[in-house]
């Protein structure tokens, strides 16, 4: 087995980030439909530097990528989004999930956790639901973005907004977040559901 030097294994990183950063800028100036020129003058560099790092041939200060993220009206952040984070596998095993303990929530309510992906925020959040016990006051919840139920056993009556709405085994109900929801009657235990809520992507 031949093992890299670490240099080189630094260089093709310290490569792949100048390339990442320049496709980036590339699209996002593009996209502003400014000229090489102008975004250079804006983001106070040479037309030279900006064509050097839009071709991933130099890996800019600090001073220059906060230059080039106020010429682009972005989150500093937002030069390096798919480094790492986009090439994340995560896999969460049925006996390792996370529980989750929500307020409001009491004896016979587990919510479980799946995973996330790295990153400045969550855009996607999967859990698994199980209810054992009957109880006479559920808590609702509200959130930004959509989410998705599918119900992988018992049946249940689930409240949204003023409506409420008889769920069994095998159906599934896609909703908004923002309004008041969750569930209100258990018909049969135990119940066990899978939401994945979806969050607007903010840049």
């Amino acid at each position: 087995m031949v093992t890299m030097p670490e240099h080189n294994s630094a260089e093709r990183r310290s490569a792949e980030l100048s390339r990442l950063v320049g496709n980036r800028v590339r699209a996002l100036r593009t996209d502003l439909g400014m000229t090489m020129a102008t975004f250079a003058e804006a983001a106070q560099i040479s037309l030279g530097m900006l064509s050097k790092i839009e071709h991933g041939q130099t890996a800019p200060s600090l001073n220059t990528l906060l230059g080039l993220a106020e010429a682009a009206n972005v989150p500093f952040t937002a030069l390096f989004r798919g480094l790492d984070e986009e090439h994340d596998l995560v896999i969460v095993r049925a006996d390792e999930r996370h529980e989750i303990i929500h307020e409001g929530s009491g004896h016979g309510h587990g919510y479980f956790d799946l995973g996330a992906l790295r990153g400045p925020s969550r855009t996607i959040e999967p859990m698994i639901t199980r209810l054992t016990q009957a109880t006479d006051v559920f808590p609702l919840y509200q959130h930004p973005g959509v989410e998705f139920l599918f119900i992988l056993e018992g049946a249940m009556e689930y409240g949204y907004g003023g409506e409420s709405y008889k769920l069994y085994e095998g159906d599934t109900v896609q909703f908004r977040g923002e309004v008041a929801h969750g569930p209100i009657t258990m018909l049969t235990l135990p119940i066990e559901f899978l939401s994945i809520k979806v969050y607007p992507n903010i840049t």
